[in-house]
């Protein structure tokens, strides 16, 4: 079955820059290709939340509070879905996931993000 994995978070001061990687595992490359690809975000007390989205066409959309600051990405070659994350927050601070559209695959592990002010 396919498999998520995130990685790349860290401890950022405000201001700082982050790149997460999502690597999608034992999905075939035309599965990859073809679907929209998600980066979600979910902080301690609060339901998980769409951050950005990026298409196969590479058409992009992001959550208001974001905009102008983050970038997500995408790799074929690598199976491989990035975001960008420049001008950090206080509020950024969450575990970061990826996944596609409907249908989704099972979550991975979330790579945690804390920015420090």
């Amino acid at each position: 079955q396919a498999q998520l994995v995130e990685s790349g978070g860290g401890l950022v001061q405000a201001g700082g820059s982050l790149r997460l990687s999502c690597k999608a595992s034992r999905l075939i490359t035309s599965t990859f290709n073809s679907a929209i690809w998600s980066w979600y975000r979910q902080a301690p007390g609060k339901q998980r939340e769409l951050v950005a989205t990026v298409t196969g066409g590479r058409d992009t959309n992001y959550l208001d509070s974001v905009k102008g600051r983050f970038t997500i990405s995408r790799d074929s070659a690598r199976k491989t879905v990035y975001l960008q994350m420049d001008s950090l927050r206080p509020e950024d601070t969450a575990v970061y996931y990826c996944n596609r559209g409907t249908p989704q695959l099972p979550w991975g592990q979330g790579t945690q993000v804390t920015v420090s002010s």
